[in-house]
C-alpha cells in the first residue's frame, strides 16, 4: 500500500496545486462567474482519467495471457517515461507554475468559456491520466489485488485534503524539498515498475534471456511472507530477476536517481522563491 499511496500523494498533490491556483485566481480577480467552466473542465478531467484506469483494467482481462503481457509491459515502460519526465519537469518548473498557470488562463478569459473548460480541463487531465497510468502499472507489478488500489485512493485523498488546506492558507510546505524527496522516492518506485515490465515482455516473448537469472534468493526472502511482500510492494523488489531486468533496473535507477539529486550538472535545484513555496501562498 505505501508504494502506491506515495504515487497516489505525489502526483494528487500536483492536480491539487493546479486547481487551488485556477481557482484562486478567479476568486481574488473578482471573476467568481467562471468557475463553472472551469469546474466542469476539471471534472471531465477526472471523469477521464478514472475511465482511462477502468479501460486499462478491464479491458486487459479480455486478452490472452501474452497480450495481457505484451501490454502490461509496453504500458509499464510509457509510464516510467512519463513519470520521470514528470518529476524532473516539476522540479525545474514549480517556482513558476503560478505564473504559467494565471497566463494561460488569462488568455482563456479572453477567449471565452469554451476555452475556460479546455484550459482547466488540459490542466488537470495530464496529470490525470500520468496518474491512472503509472498506478495501473504500480497494481499490476505488485499482483496484490486491492491493497494498492487502496493505497492509491488514499494516497489521492489525502492531496486533497493538502490542497484543499492550502487554499484556505492553512498548511505550509517547502514545496521545492517536498518535490524533491517525493519525486527520489518515485524514480525508486519507477526502477521496479521498469523492472517488472521488462520482466512481462520477456514472458510475452518480445525479449529473450526470461529463464537466465541473475541471482535466485527465493529460499531467503519468499515471495509470500511479510518481508519479501514488503519488499515486492515498495520496491517492486524480486528475489528471482533475470539478468536483464537487473541490467536495467539498474541502467535506470542509478544515472537517473544522481541526475535528479543533483550530483551532475551543478547540484540541485535553487530553492524555491518563498511566495510560490506554498500553495496557501501562492494562491
Amino acid at each position: 500500500m505505501f508504494g502506491n499511496y506515495l504515487i497516489g500523494l505525489r502526483e494528487g498533490l500536483e492536480a491539487s496545486l493546479v486547481v487551488c491556483i485556477l481557482i484562486a485566481y478567479l476568486v481574488k480577480t473578482g471573476r467568481k462567474d467562471k468557475l463553472p467552466p472551469v469546474w466542469a473542465g476539471i471534472t471531465a478531467a477526472v471523469v477521464l482519467s478514472m475511465a482511462f484506469g477502468a479501460v486499462l483494467q478491464y479491458g486487459s482481462t479480455q486478452l490472452t495471457f501474452e497480450a495481457q503481457e505484451a501490454l502490461g509491459g509496453s504500458l509499464s515502460i510509457i509510464a516510467v517515461g512519463l513519470v520521470t519526465w514528470m518529476v524532473f519537469w516539476m522540479r525545474r518548473t514549480a517556482r513558476h507554475l503560478k505564473a504559467e498557470l494565471h497566463g494561460k488562463l488569462d488568455a482563456a478569459l479572453a477567449m471565452g468559456t469554451v476555452a475556460l473548460v479546455v484550459t482547466s480541463f488540459l490542466a488537470v487531465g495530464r496529470e490525470g491520466l500520468e496518474t491512472a497510468l503509472f498506478i495501473w502499472s504500480a497494481v499490476q507489478a505488485t499482483n496484490d489485488g486491492y491493497n494498492p488500489i487502496i493505497g492509491a485512493a488514499l494516497g489521492l485523498l489525502t492531496s486533497v485534503v493538502l490542497g484543499w488546506l492550502f487554499y484556505r492558507g492553512a498548511l505550509k510546505i517547502n514545496l521545492a524539498k517536498f518535490f524533491t524527496w517525493t519525486g527520489a522516492m518515485l524514480v525508486v518506485v519507477a526502477a521496479g515498475v521498469l523492472a517488472y515490465g521488462v520482466h512481462d515482455l520477456q514472458e510475452a516473448g518480445w525479449l529473450g534471456g526470461l529463464h537466465d537469472l541473475a541471482f535466485d534468493i527465493s529460499s531467503t526472502i519468499p515471495k509470500d511472507s511479510w518481508y519479501g511482500t514488503l519488499l515486492k510492494g515498495v520496491f517492486n523488489f524480486q528475489p528471482d530477476p533475470t539478468v536483464f531486468q537487473l541490467a536495467v533496473w539498474a541502467a535506470y535507477l542509478v544515472p537517473t536517481l544522481a541526475i535528479f539529486l543533483g550530483v551532475f550538472g551543478g547540484g540541485p535545484a535553487k530553492p524555491v522563491a518563498p511566495k510560490a513555496e506554498s500553495a496557501g501562498s501562492a494562491a
